[in-house]
């Protein structure tokens, strides 16, 4: 009961300071166009920001919905809260977060994966602000003087992160794995928009193992009760 209590005071600390710090962070990145609108008269006009922010949201909007969803499980809610700040969740915070679950042998969803999850990303944002920052900084001379072909790999760099992360995960649950996989190449197949493919992988990957859960669950039940009956 105590750790129960516990948990739920870390989680009601969570919410605050994520929403504090992802609200302060909202409202500073307002102040340079602001300034630029409304001190020194560089306002385009609305007509040319809704235009700008419709072609924006058409383009990436459904990730708005999609990546908070698919990635809550994984990073737990002080992680997520910490991903959506530090940024780069696809290619350091979720791997960094498996990673450090896989550490400790935690069931995806638990509370323990929840508190792996945060110490992987809280150290990946350290290394992340501590390290990468300096690099950033010069990272236009220093891919300059890197050989082509390394600069060629580089487009292959997310693609093996996220195969790395699903074989880890699908690892643990290989059914799961092989559901994510199959309905992604089949949707990949279709004749149809990017757009529509993400909403379409998710949607429907998670409807898929939501009924193989509900189809299985009898099965165990029935399956319980005959080895009760035997025995």
């Amino acid at each position: 009961m105590s750790q129960k209590d516990d948990l739920s005071v870390f989680h009601r600390q969570a919410h605050f300071y994520g929403r504090l710090t992802l609200w302060a962070v909202i409202l500073t990145t307002m102040i340079p166009p602001l300034y630029l609108s409304f001190v020194l008269g560089y306002h385009p006009g609305w007509g040319v920001v809704l235009t700008a922010f419709l072609g924006v949201a058409a383009f990436v909007g459904v990730m708005w919905i999609l990546e908070p969803i698919s990635y809550f499980p994984s990073l737990g809610i002080s992680g997520t809260y910490m991903s959506f700040l530090v940024g780069n969740i696809s290619n350091m915070c979720l791997p960094c977060s498996a990673a450090a679950q896989n550490a400790v042998n935690a069931e995806p969803g638990s509370k323990k994966a929840e508190l792996a999850a945060t110490a992987g990303i809280a150290g990946a944002s350290l290394v992340h602000i501590v390290v990468l920052v300096p690099i950033v900084l010069g990272g236009a001379f220093i891919v300059s003087i890197l050989p082509p072909a390394i600069q060629t790999a580089f487009q292959y760099v997310l693609p093996a992160i996220f195969g790395g992360v699903t074989v880890q995960f699908a690892m643990k649950r290989p059914i799961y794995g092989i559901i994510g996989v199959f309905v992604g190449i089949v949707i990949t197949l279709l004749p149809i928009s990017s757009f529509i493919k993400v909403i379409l992988c998710v949607s429907g990957t998670i409807a898929i193992m939501y009924l193989y859960e509900k189809y299985k669950q009898p099965k165990e039940i029935l399956t319980e009760e005959l080895s009760i009956q035997k025995n």
